[in-house]
């Protein structure tokens, strides 16, 4: 969560922009979220900047940069957020920093990796208004408009921050007090009190009382809490001012003399909104732990996201005996991630991460026991049901046999013996998929692949056919099929032994592989192959709805069918991968699916789990002939 914005015109909408160009908005101070729009053609867009029009209600203004490149975006709405344009005069500028001129909303200044821009007609046309090329007015993180006039802007760039006083003619570093090569992330002006300025760095909090002439550095918070991201004030009360920082959410109530940490520390504050009708309301945009609300001023916070959804889910699972049971598994969410379980189809969830030290999770799997396993970015997982936590399961044995040659007591001859050695080590490494077949556990890692035939005791394996980064696996009896991104393996035998099969010709690159009991199936970047006879020869799907655009592959096996699911979002099903027909269609972009009772799960990049409605799923079951299809 990276920014949040009132509605000047109605103070109980709240707007919130995410890393990914994702839009959301409540109409009900933060307590509900509804998705509004997307920015970008990807999930690349990190929308820090949003602003309603102050002069016209209609018009709104969401400023983006992308994580990916350089590039970056002004989009304007005048119908409110039906329809949005991309500003051309701005269109591939990396826009971090946006502010519209409050007595005047014509006038609106926006700050980019290549410099200041100004327009004067409500973003039609812009001019750049710091030097081109300059070698220090660059990289512009912050800007604050003084309320008096639009000609006095601060800067702060990737360095130090820089002053104007006639709308970008002259600029001044603004540099005394301030220690040197220091990020400036926040510029916020006193609005009853311009002279006083505030300004955050990764070297601290500072503090100026003559417009930025001279600079003192503010006390009270610790060094490791120095990287703020957010200055904001209380708009009715100038001496609160609130600091988001990368260890929680500070609060001083004298200007600046002294703060106080009204979070736990392991909240990343990435924007404060106060409301101006009740300034005790506040609203954080955090990493990790989503939207955070207070009706206290910050004292006690408490997660505010119901219609909100930007986990980075990268596994779901349905429970062998009970398909309402869910559990999914997420990236990137630390000690507010892990894994989650629901147990009435995903209406509710809650975390089950005891155990797992914030690992992220790549893959899900249950054994017949009823356990879970999880596969992470430092080895296995078993979740133990009785013991309610999660354990590392990753021990490696390795065989050695070691040539020893003694002398017969007897003959005096030398013998020559072979002595089996067991050497153990650690799976310490990432774990991409994790397959059950009956007693056998396997796992594609990113160095080999491992076999357990003693749930979990021990594994064995290791690189196959000196190819290491395998990402993508599936069983079906004794046979396995395991993929890296340029190669394919198949093991006859449960993994006793392997064999490198040639990729089909004019393939270079895999994105998953499936197996069925009779075939071998493959997505790659030139649509599906399948083989009947263990990767002889293949076949590549070219008639039917999806020809070369099935971007993965999965193995449905109470329904005996294939799925594919497309670029799009759109999925497909097959039995013989000549006739395919349509399953589903989200309508958003999937990254992923599973199945749970017949009805398709889909993993979305960051709008969390979409399920397939029951009625459409029951439909399709009666009118391919009854549910086993």
């Amino acid at each position: 969560m990276r920014s949040l914005a009132l509605d000047p015109h109605d103070p109980s909408r709240v707007f919130l922009g995410t890393s990914a160009g994702e839009l959301y908005l409540s109409t009900d101070s933060g307590a509900n979220w509804t998705h509004f729009a997307h920015f970008g053609d990807s999930n690349d867009y990190v929308l820090d900047h949003i602003v309603v029009d102050p002069a016209d209600a209609n018009t709104i203004y969401v400023a983006a940069w992308s994580i990916e490149n350089n590039g970056g975006d002004i989009f304007r709405s005048r119908d409110g957020g039906r329809t949005w344009q991309a500003l051309p005069a701005m269109h591939g500028k990396s826009v971090r920093s946006f502010a519209v001129f409050q007595r005047d909303s014509r006038i609106m200044v926006a700050g980019a990796l290549d410099g200041v821009f100004r327009s004067t007609d409500r973003g039609d046309i812009w001019e750049r208004i710091s030097p081109a090329n300059h070698a220090e007015i660059k990289n512009i993180e912050s800007i604050a408009m003084d309320p008096r006039s639009s000609d006095v802007l601060y800067a702060g760039t990737w360095h130090l921050p820089w002053k104007t006083t006639d709308g970008g003619r002259n600029w001044r570093s603004m540099k005394q007090g301030i220690v040197d090569d220091s990020d400036v992330f926040s510029i916020i002006i006193d609005q009853q009190n311009p002279t006083t300025v505030y300004l955050s760095a990764c070297s601290g909090i500072y503090k100026s009382e003559n417009s930025g002439e001279l600079f003192h550095k503010i006390q009270g918070i610790p060094f490791s809490a120095r990287r703020t991201r957010v200055l904001q004030q209380d708009p009715t009360n100038p001496a609160v001012v609130y600091a988001g920082t990368t260890e929680g959410l500070w609060k001083t109530l004298d200007a600046g003399k002294t703060w106080r940490r009204t979070t736990a520390p392991n909240v990343i504050v990435n924007d404060v909104m106060v409301d101006p009708r009740q300034p005790s309301h506040l609203l954080l945009a955090t990493d990790r732990s989503g939207v955070l609300a207070s009706d206290d001023g910050g004292h006690s916070v408490r997660a505010s996201n119901h219609g909100f959804s930007h986990r980075q889910v990268s596994a779901v699972l349905a429970d062998r005996e009970h398909p309402s049971t869910l559990y999914a598994g997420v990236l990137n969410d630390k000690e507010f991630g892990g894994v989650f379980v629901s147990h009435d189809g995903g209406s509710h969830w809650q975390q089950m991460n005891a155990g797992l030290a914030g690992h992220d999770i790549f893959t899900l799997a249950q054994p017949a026991n009823g356990d879970l396993l999880a596969g992470t970015h430092r080895g296995v997982y078993l979740y133990e049901s009785k013991a309610a936590r999660w354990r590392p399961i990753n021990v490696v044995v390795t065989e050695k046999l070691t040539t020893v040659a003694t002398t017969s007591k007897k003959t005096k001859k030398k013998v020559i013996t072979t002595r089996r050695d067991f050497v153990k080590s650690e799976l310490n490494t990432r774990v991409a998929r994790v397959v059950v077949s009956g007693d056998r556990w396997s796992a594609a890692t990113s160095d080999g692949v491992y076999t357990s035939l003693d749930h979990g005791l021990t594994w064995r394996g290791g690189p196959v056919e000196a190819e290491r980064s395998f990402f993508s696996m599936d069983a079906s009896g004794e046979r396995l099929l395991a993929a890296t991104p340029d190669s394919l393996v198949l093991s006859r035998d449960g993994g006793a032994a392997w064999s490198k099969l040639a990729l089909p010709s004019y393939v270079g690159i895999v994105h998953g592989v499936a197996i069925s009991p009779s075939t071998l199936w493959i997505a790659t970047h030139a649509g599906v192959f399948y083989s009947q006879d263990n990767g002889a020869s293949w076949v590549h799907v070219l008639v039917g709805t999806p020809p070369r655009n099935l971007m993965s592959v999965r193995y449905d096996a109470d329904a005996q069918r294939i799925l594919g699911l497309t670029r799009s979002g759109e999925i497909y099903s097959t039995h013989d991968g000549q006739v395919w027909n349509r399953a589903a269609d989200a309508g958003l972009h999937i990254r992923s699916i599973s199945v749970a009772g017949g009805r398709l799960l889909g993993i979305t990049p960051f709008r969390g789990i979409v399920a397939q409605p029951e009625s459409e799923a029951r439909s399709l079951r009666t009118a391919a002939g009854g549910s086993s299809q």
